[in-house]
């Protein structure tokens, strides 16, 4: 299964929300980013968001953001990304790469979109790329079979939800707060709204992140979107020095957000 969407559809049939991890390629080392991903999907992890690490972030908080520095750090490079997704597609999870714009901008878009569809990877999540920009983009990706998946906040308007509804080709990233990435000690209350409204708005499908880190507010939250999306408590789990101890709590927590995610729907 290459494409993410198929991936959530799978799970909404079998009365589950999907689970989604992300982890920034490159921390603490490309290799060991790549062993991570495919023990998460080991432990239940049903699509895999990549991070290409960027030196200028826009939503990153303080635990991610440490990390893209020392994945830039160890020269982290698009071919490496191209290697990953494969091989965590080949593990049994779609493989899509959350990416800041410029670095596929820099590779040339058509090209870029050849080489990761060729690698097996299922698309991009673009933070700071929006629809009426996309243009390139849409093409390259519908030219490649490739995913598009756009950001919806809070703040957005209703016009702007529809917006994103009709230019994504897989599932809307309904940020469930104000701000940066992070754990949070409560989900915020407007991830519900937003998803209602995207849904209005014509989202084929809208999965939730931002703030995620047990099992409990995976239930919260699979109980009204189609995925949960956790990243910061997987990275900051991956930081500790003993890598062994690190790949078994990651695991565990995969484990107990699968289980948040099941049987809520």
């Amino acid at each position: 299964m290459k494409h993410s969407a198929e991936a959530i559809r799978r799970e909404l049939d079998n009365g589950n929300a999907a689970l989604i991890a992300y982890l920034p390629l490159g921390y603490p080392t490309v290799d060991k980013s790549i062993e991570a991903a495919k023990v998460l999907v080991e432990n239940g992890v049903d699509i895999f968001e990549l991070g290409f690490p960027y030196s200028d972030p826009g939503m990153d908080g303080p635990v991610i953001e440490r990390a893209v520095v020392r994945a830039l750090e160890n020269g982290t490079h698009l071919e490496d990304l191209f290697r990953a997704v494969g091989e965590i597609n080949g593990a049994g999870a779609p493989a899509l790469s959350m990416t800041y714009w410029n670095p596929v901008h820099w590779y040339g878009v058509e090209r870029f979109a050849q080489e990761f569809s060729a690698s097996g990877g299922a698309g991009l999540i673009t933070p700071d790329l929006p629809p009426e920009e996309a243009g390139p983009w849409m093409a390259a990706s519908d030219e490649n079979d490739l995913e598009r998946v756009f950001l919806a906040a809070p703040s957005s308007s209703d016009e702007r939800l529809a917006l994103i509804s009709q230019a994504t080709n897989s599932w809307v990233y309904a940020a469930s707060t104000m701000g940066v990435t992070g754990q949070r000690s409560v989900v915020d209350s407007a991830a519900r709204d937003l998803v209602r409204r995207c849904r209005e708005a014509g989202a084929p499908l809208v999965c939730v992140g931002l703030g995620v880190s047990t099992g409990e507010q995976a239930r919260e939250i699979a109980e009204y979107a189609d995925g949960v999306i956790v990243g910061s408590a997987f990275v900051k789990l991956l930081g500790n020095e003993d890598w062994d101890r690190a790949l078994a709590d990651a695991g565990a927590l995969a484990r107990e957000l699968k289980e948040g995610t099941g049987n809520t729907k």
